[in-house]
């Protein structure tokens, strides 16, 4: 089949195919995102407009916050379906650098496709050539590098017949997923080369599911078995794998409390008898104190990083740690005894090895009671009052007014702290999306824009502040444009106040992060006017000063964003130094002559550097 390296790449994505649970079959790209500009409009372009029919291509308006729609649009998906985004080379591809990050950080397939420059060099240097004087092989793409799982320059159209199956294997496989890029000089986009017409076979692809070893299911089921205090905590890769369901039947069994990571989020009912709460610094003190005490934790499908482990100071100093996960660089850190399997079937078989045992009834009961007192807590912050509401309130609000298939989204700044903390899930599958991988601000609109395309059931909301709503707007005419229906809730509190309080909490001065400690010229600095804005993108815009007005906003906007089928914001005022508080610690490199350092010296000490579950 004679084609240009583009036709060939595209007619490659049309025919893969993946399996959604019930054994329903999708596409695995189901979308494109593009800006064309010189390095990909004739070759790429040429070839996604020919397929336009069967490929879906979305216009995006950042190069970044289509990238970061596509991850919106997978990790939406679980990983079963895959956003692609190309752009032209130069500073186009380099924008997308960033979402390339966030993907990686997350451990979520993203296919990026950005122009290079020629390969015959002919031209040289074409516009937006960046010229290395030592090494002419270097392009921009080259920074994608640190932040791909799996990088290649296609210099020969018949290069892509051998990278094409390690690109499927990257974006399908659990222990392998992460962002992939194919940098396509422009001339070779543009190569015809007679392909095998097996390469555009259609292909089914499943979850792979590999089951742990047994020896060491035996070693791990020998160390619950010596527990007393036994802690479950699930993570992204329990999402991933289909297996929340199997986790609480599991725990259900033996009588193991539950918690859930940031990325694990929702898998859990609210109400359920064993769940503890979110752990971490924007978790729940009921799952932290629970952590404290626990003598053997069992982690399934999580990096456990910072903010799940307070730092490493969430956990007693003598706890033993059992770790299934996929990806085995995740499953053997800090010593924990590693079953490297997928978590579905790890669990299927490591429960016949523990028939007979179960937990002593008021370790079980300690996880009802705990999150009761977290609950009441919550319930406290989100109690109605006069004047500006905190984000605790709009949370809450959210929270009562969405359906138990609603989506919610955030990324940055304060609000992860108080969705994680504070939101009550109804069950069933994963409604919660908070991208506290990498944390980057701007995600909360632009990977909305990607959620709502591959979310089915129930309404996309996502929570932002006024920092990531000027960070990164673009993407909310993308979806306004395109007819993709969410709402956005901005909260408008003068600033980056989540990074004051981190600031001020160890003693330094106020400086550079509310707009009132910001160096400016002007005796009366202007504002934005985010209402005015957001209308100008193409969206429905709603506004609120107290909490019976956002309540009665946020409901509008629902309605409005249904029917009118493009993005609602409510923009609301919030309370700049009001916070749900999780009682945990993280470390940040703190000055001796910050008063933040006396509590420094004092928890550092505390931290478990190596746990004796290996």
């Amino acid at each position: 089949m004679k084609l240009t390296t583009a036709q060939a790449l595209v007619a490659w994505l049309v025919a893969q195919r993946s399996e959604a649970p019930g054994g329903l079959e999708l596409p695995l790209f189901p979308a494109v995102f593009a800006i064309f500009g010189h390095g990909n409009v004739l070759g790429l372009g040429t070839a996604l407009e020919e397929r336009r029919d069967v490929l879906p291509v979305w216009r995006g308006h950042t190069e970044e916050g289509m990238a970061l729609a596509a991850v919106g649009l997978a990790k939406a998906a679980n990983r079963r379906q895959v956003g692609v985004a190309t752009s032209s080379i130069g500073p186009g591809a380099l924008n997308m650098v960033t979402a390339a990050g966030v993907a990686h950080a997350n451990r979520l397939p993203l296919l990026l496709l950005p122009g290079d420059t020629f390969v015959s060099r002919a031209p040289d240097p074409v516009l937006q050539q960046v010229e290395h004087f030592g090494d002419p092989t270097i392009t921009v793409n080259d920074a994608f590098r640190p932040v791909s799982r799996y990088f290649d320059r296609i210099t020969r159209p018949e290069q892509l017949i051998a990278t094409l199956p390690q690109v499927a294997r990257v974006l399908t496989d659990a222990a392998d997923a992460g962002p992939v890029t194919l940098a396509l000089p422009q001339d070779v986009q543009a190569e015809v080369y007679d392909f095998p017409d097996a390469l555009f076979a259609p292909v089914v692809h499943r979850i792979p599911r590999p089951r742990a070893d047994h020896r060491s299911l035996v070693e791990a089921a020998q160390e619950l078995r010596r527990a007393q205090r036994p802690l479950l905590i699930l993570g992204g890769g329990v999402r991933y794998s289909g297996a929340g369901p199997r986790a609480l039947e599991f725990a259900q069994r033996y009588g193991i409390p539950v918690t859930e990571t940031t990325a694990g989020r929702t898998l859990v009912p609210h109400d359920h008898d064993l769940y503890a709460g979110p752990l971490g610094i924007t978790g729940a003190a009921s799952a932290n104190s629970l952590a404290a005490e626990a003598d053997v934790v069992l982690a399934i499908g999580t990096r456990l990083q910072d903010f799940t482990t307070a730092s490493w100071t969430v956990f007693a100093p003598d706890v033993r740690l059992v770790h299934i996960n996929a990806a085995r660089f995740d499953a053997v850190k800090h010593g924990a005894l590693a079953l490297t399997g997928d978590a579905d079937v790890t669990l299927h078989d490591l429960a016949p090895e523990l028939d007979g045992w179960r937990v002593d009834a008021d370790w079980t009961a300690r996880a009802a009671a705990v999150r009761g007192e977290w609950d009441a807590h919550i319930d406290k912050l989100r109690a109605p009052g006069g004047g500006i509401p905190t984000y605790a309130q709009i949370v809450g609000a959210v929270n009562d007014l969405s359906g138990p298939t609603d989506y919610v989204m955030t990324a940055s700044g304060g609000m992860p702290g108080e969705l994680v903390g504070g939101w009550r899930a109804a069950g069933g599958p994963p409604t919660m999306d908070v991208e506290y991988g990498f944390s980057c601000m701007g995600y909360e609109l632009a990977g909305a824009w990607g959620a709502a395309m591959a979310h089915r059931g129930g309404l996309v909301t996502t929570m932002l502040g006024d920092g990531s709503y000027l960070m990164l707007n673009s993407e909310l005419f993308s979806a306004a444009f395109a007819g993709h229906p969410l709402v956005a809730v901005v909260c408008d509190n003068d600033g980056y106040a989540v990074i004051a309080r981190l600031q001020e909490g160890q003693g330094g001065a106020p400086f550079n992060n509310f707009y009132a400690s910001s160096r400016t010229n002007h005796a009366k600095p202007p504002r934005v006017d985010f209402a005015a804005h957001a209308r100008s993108l193409g969206c429905v815009v709603f506004t609120a000063n107290e909490l019976p007005d956002f309540r009665d906003a946020y409901a509008r906007a629902r309605t409005a964003a249904t029917v009118e089928q493009r993005p609602a914001v409510v923009v609301v005022r919030t309370q700049p130094s009001a916070w749900t508080e999780a009682g945990a610690w993280w470390e940040v490199g703190v000055p001796e002559h910050l008063s933040g350092r006396e509590e420094y010296d004092r928890v550092k000490p505390q931290q478990v550097r190596y746990t004796s579950g290996g």
